[in-house]
């Protein structure tokens, strides 16, 4: 039997739609792509739902799976409410996309249309129908913009994050937004700049000059919750709010911008700073926070300071690099490099997990995987590849069945339709009895997608089974001897999602250096740790 399945993705239209209260979309377009595949015979096995909104296919994963199993026959046909949500992203996805259906055969069926691929004219329809939905993806993006930089040179507010400071309230007269001081917060940013400017009384009674990194310490100890919510803050992060033109009432649009460039083969996005005098500045509506002389004068000392210089090399020094993470609050954990004593400790000021020489952790993490390996092992041998066999066998009969239960309660529902044309149903009781089998169907369509999915997950977990063994004994045998951190890094985090340290108390001079907890998660699926 033919399978076929259903791709689900919502437009930036979609999502206008639904925020003015018109539903659900992808509910609504599955039971329309449900009627085309009645109309048209055609066994539905699988639905993808892509729930992000991405521009090209390397955003939008469900596509990516969709696209493989499409160039490997696994689908005969795939239903879309329309071509255009297949690829709208540029040239090369669009050509991607048709090539996948092309070479494998696999038909588009849509509401309107069935798309043979290895049809001239179907496969010309179809190209066409690509370039049109990039160039109306264009226009739309392109009003966007224009709309912001509109409503910008109106002293409007129109970017995405709302300004530490400040909270984002509607225009009193016309559309649009503006901000408004949030009290706590602007007297927080009034401090920034007061340090900044004119420093702190010292214990000779003069003013002395802070900059951007003792500043980030002194809100730390005062308790003070950054933008992000926490209690840290970053020297980038004070220098972001003095050298934000927002806080003496302008509006800034376009400082930064993004381009795309070829790397390794793949297309990436790039931000990059754009020079001042490019950027837009203007009044805005919001009232200010800071004067602007303050302001001024803070911008001429970042001025003679000059940028922060940029490291000459970033090689990898740590090779438990993110890998130890705190078990208290959760940050990756740091070395602290020392010629004779380097230490991993949490970057996290306020926690209260202690930190512990590296050499020590490194040597317990050995330790522990290969005491992981030697019971994984016996687990292995106890349960062997035969149990996973059965499993998975067992699990194919049960979808089976309920693929053919779901197959047997569609014949039925379609009598449903031919017994309200001979009269023998009134419209009430047709309509009872095709909800009630509507919903006998959705419960056998979720127990197969229920059923593949912990198939897929077995198969998945006799795979790492498989595969897992060899690599941690190859890791074991050859780790010390490996040339460099950044090699034993790459090979740790093949075997190792992460491992989690806990240290409550110091030791004493001398020891003991073994009153801490390591908890490793080997790459495993969930049910197989």
């Amino acid at each position: 039997m033919q399978e076929n399945c259903l791709y689900l993705r919502k437009s930036r239209l979609d999502l206008e739609a639904e925020a003015h209260g018109e539903g659900d979309t992808l509910a609504r377009h599955e039971r329309l792509l449900l009627e085309v595949a009645k109309r048209n015979h055609l066994e539905v096995t699988k639905i993808y739902r892509e729930i992000v909104s991405g521009e090209t296919i390397a955003s939008r994963p469900v596509m990516q799976q969709l696209l493989q199993e499409v160039e490997q026959g696994v689908w005969s046909g795939v239903l879309v409410v329309e071509v255009e949500r297949l690829a709208r992203g540029d040239t090369i996805d669009q050509g991607i996309v048709a090539q996948a259906f092309k070479y494998s055969g696999t038909k588009i069926y849509t509401p309107q249309k069935v798309y043979d691929p290895t049809n001239e004219f179907d496969e010309e329809y179809f190209e066409f129908g690509l370039f049109m939905s990039r160039r109306e993806y264009k226009t739309i993006n392109r009003r966007l913009v224009q709309g912001r930089v509109a409503a910008s040179k109106e002293g409007k507010f129109a970017s995405g994050s709302t300004p530490y400071g400040y909270e984002r309230v509607r225009v009193e007269s016309g559309k649009g937004w503006t901000l408004r001081p949030v009290e706590e917060q602007a007297e927080v940013v009034r401090l920034i700049f007061r340090l900044y400017t004119e420093g702190e009384e010292g214990p000779d009674g003069e003013l002395h000059p802070i900059g951007s990194s003792a500043i980030a310490v002194r809100l730390r100890r005062l308790g003070i919750l950054s933008p992000t919510g926490s209690r840290v803050w970053s020297s980038r992060t004070v220098t972001k709010i003095l050298s934000n033109p927002v806080y003496v009432g302008k509006i800034r649009w376009g400082e930064r911008r993004t381009k795309k460039v070829s790397k390794d083969g793949k297309i990436v996005s790039k931000r990059f700073q754009v020079p001042i005098e490019e950027q837009l500045i203007v009044p805005g509506l919001h009232p200010a926070i800071v004067d602007e002389d303050v302001y001024n004068k803070a911008a001429e000392i970042m001025a003679r300071k000059g940028p922060a210089p940029v490291p000459y090399t970033c090689t990898l020094t740590n090779p438990l690099a993110g890998l130890v993470i705190c078990g208290k609050c959760g940050r990756a954990m740091q070395l602290r490099s020392h010629p004779r004593w380097p230490t991993i400790r949490c970057p996290n000021h306020f926690c209260d997990n202690v930190g512990l020489k590296y050499s020590v952790i490194e040597e317990r993490l050995l330790q522990s995987l290969s005491g992981w390996l030697s019971e994984y092992r016996l687990n292995w041998s106890d349960s062997g590849p035969d149990s996973d066999a059965e499993q998975i066998a067992a699990i194919e009969k049960a979808i089976r069945r309920s693929q053919s239960d779901t197959e047997k309660l569609r014949v039925q529902l379609n009598r449903t339709y031919d017994l309200l044309e001979q009269g023998v149903y009134d419209t009430a009781t047709f309509l009872d009895r095709s909800k009630s089998l509507a919903d006998r169907i959705s419960a056998a369509e979720a127990s197969t997608s229920s059923l593949t999915a912990e198939l897929e997950e077995i198969r998945l977990r006799a795979a790492s089974k498989k595969n897992i063994i060899p690599k941690v004994e190859k890791l074991l045998e050859v780790y010390s001897a490996l040339p460099t951190p950044q090699a034993k890094n790459d090979m740790l985090k093949e075997v190792l999602e992460k491992v989690v340290y806990v240290r409550e108390k110091r030791g004493t001079k001398n020891g003991p250096f073994d009153n801490f907890e390591l908890t490793l998660y080997p790459k495993l699926p969930p049910s197989g740790q």
